[in-house]
């Protein structure tokens, strides 16, 4: 399946269910994924100027498009930060990219979890949900040879649902393996 399959589903066959689920006047009520935003917190970075550079090509690999890295806001002596030192590796994906890494998240990625038994299913508050996965390496483009520091990483699903129900619903329908189905 290719992104453009993804966005079809969307449309033909994930937007009658929610309207139908929920009782939508029209389509534009229907939530709809915005964004994915893939974060990594590095504060070992601090000492090591070479993990900010790995992290970013892994996480270019990964999404297919250019991490950029996330600097501090303020002095933190305690933790030896430095304002405007770079803390964390980052990457918004929207549109085709979005339906891609979603597709492959989903397909490939997560199945390769060991004792995989689904993902939690606690949202925000405001219909968007984070995953946290602690290694890097259940992603296929990840040679584990090459690894030099397992990184973990949060990944968001930004979505433009108003309640928790609704974005459940969406990401569910989009075939995010939640654990106890609500």
């Amino acid at each position: 399946m290719s992104t453009a399959t993804l966005k079809k589903d969307y449309q033909e066959r994930i937007v009658p269910a929610l309207t139908k689920e929920f009782n939508y006047t029209t389509v534009m009520q229907v939530p709809r994924l915005e964004k994915i935003v893939i974060n990594q917190g590095l504060g070992e970075a601090t000492q090591d100027k070479k993990i900010i550079e790995t992290a970013i090509n892994e996480l270019t690999a990964i999404t297919g498009q250019k991490a950029v890295a996330t600097l501090s806001r303020k002095d933190i002596s305690n933790f030896k930060v430095r304002k405007k030192m770079p803390i964390g590796v980052r990457v918004t994906l929207r549109r085709e990219k979005m339906y891609e890494f979603l597709e492959r998240l989903v397909r490939v990625a997560l199945p390769r979890i060991r004792d995989f038994k689904g993902i939690e299913s606690k949202l925000d508050g405001r219909g968007n949900y984070t995953l946290g996965i602690s290694e890097q390496i259940i992603f296929p483009e990840i040679n584990i040879d090459n690894i030099s520091k397992l990184l973990g990483m949060n990944i968001t699903f930004v979505t433009t649902a108003n309640t928790d129900e609704e974005g459940y619903a969406l990401l569910k329908q989009f075939g995010l393996p939640f654990k106890n189905a609500k």
